[in-house]
C-alpha cells in the first residue's frame, strides 16, 4: 500500500467526531479544533477497516514508513494522537464487538493530563514508540490475579519486580521521544517482525525491542482531545480536554510493505 493523499480517501473509513475533520488534497490533515462545548469529544481519524466486520489485514513481518508533522501549535498539545497498527479494543457499537484487552504497535503521543503508563522508567505521556499485546494468552491469564497485583505494585519495593515481569507477559516495548519532532516534517518507520520490532525517525533507531505483537492488527491516524489514565497500581480515568487552539496531524505520505 502507498498513498500520498492525492485522489482522497476512497479507500479510508473515515471517522470524525465534534470539531474534527479530514482533509485529503495536498497530504492528509487530521484536524481538531475549539468549537461547543468544552466537554466535546472531538476526533478525526482514517483507518482501513470498518465497525462492522473489524477484518485486519496487517501482520509481520512488515514495514510502515510515515511521512509526518503536526501543525497549528507547539507543544504541549491536547489529547492524543498518532499511527500505527492496533486491535481496537473497544467498539463504538458494543452490540457488533465484545471489549478486548489492547495489541498495537504504532507512534502515539498523549498530553498531560494522560497517563497511560506501560512500561518501567517511561513517562505515562508524551511522544512514545510502543509495542503492546494484552491478548495474548499468556496475559489473559493475569486476568484473575490483576486486582492483587495492582494492590502489591501500590508497596514500592514491590513495584519494579512485579512490573518487570508483568511487562514482558504483556509484550510492552516503549521509549520516550522529543516531544518537539511534533512539530517539524519527518519521516517515521516500524519495522514490525514476529519476534521484534524497531522504530526509527529519520533512519534513526529509537527503539528495538524483542516484543511485537502477533495477531492481525488494522492500520489507524488520528487526532483527538481524549485523556486516559491506566496506571500498574490500579487507577483509571477516562476524560476529555478542552481544546484552546486548532491541532492538526499532517501526513504526506503512508507506505505498508509486506517483508519476506
Amino acid at each position: 500500500m502507498f498513498d500520498l493523499f492525492h485522489a482522497g480517501l476512497s479507500d479510508w473509513q473515515v471517522t470524525t467526531s465534534g470539531s474534527g475533520t479530514v482533509q485529503a488534497n495536498d497530504g492528509l490533515r487530521l484536524t481538531v479544533q475549539p468549537n461547543g462545548s468544552a466537554a466535546h469529544y472531538h476526533n478525526a481519524q482514517i483507518a482501513d477497516y470498518t465497525y462492522q466486520d473489524f477484518r485486519f489485514r496487517w501482520h509481520a513481518p512488515l514495514t510502515l514508513t510515515v511521512i509526518a508533522g503536526r501543525a497549528g501549535v507547539i507543544p504541549p498539545h491536547t489529547g492524543t494522537a498518532g499511527f500505527g497498527f492496533w486491535n481496537h479494543p473497544l467498539s463504538p457499537e458494543l452490540r457488533r464487538r465484545l471489549p478486548r484487552l489492547p495489541a498495537a504497535i504504532w507512534f502515539f503521543y498523549g498530553a498531560p493530563p494522560h497517563d497511560l503508563r506501560l512500561a518501567l522508567d517511561v513517562p505515562g505521556h508524551g511522544w512514545k514508540a510502543q509495542t503492546i499485546d494484552a491478548a495474548r494468552p499468556q496475559a489473559l491469564a493475569l486476568a484473575p490475579i490483576a486486582p492483587l497485583l495492582m494492590l502489591l505494585m501500590r508497596v514500592p519495593p514491590l513495584y519494579r519486580p512485579i512490573y518487570r515481569r508483568v511487562q514482558r507477559i504483556l509484550k510492552v516495548g516503549e521509549a520516550a521521544l522529543d516531544p518537539g519532532l511534533l512539530a517539524d516534517r519527518h519521516t517515521y518507520t516500524i519495522t514490525w517482525a514476529r519476534d521484534r520490532a524497531r522504530f526509527t525517525v529519520d533512519g534513526a533507531v529509537v527503539l528495538e525491542t524483542p516484543f511485537a505483537p502477533a495477531g492481525a492488527l488494522g492500520f489507524i491516524a488520528w487526532a483527538d482531545n481524549q485523556v486516559m489514565v491506566a496506571t500498574p497500581q490500579g487507577h483509571f480515568r477516562w476524560g476529555i480536554a478542552p481544546l484552546h487552539t486548532p491541532q492538526t496531524l499532517v501526513i504526506e505520505s503512508l507506505r505498508i510493505e509486506r517483508d519476506s
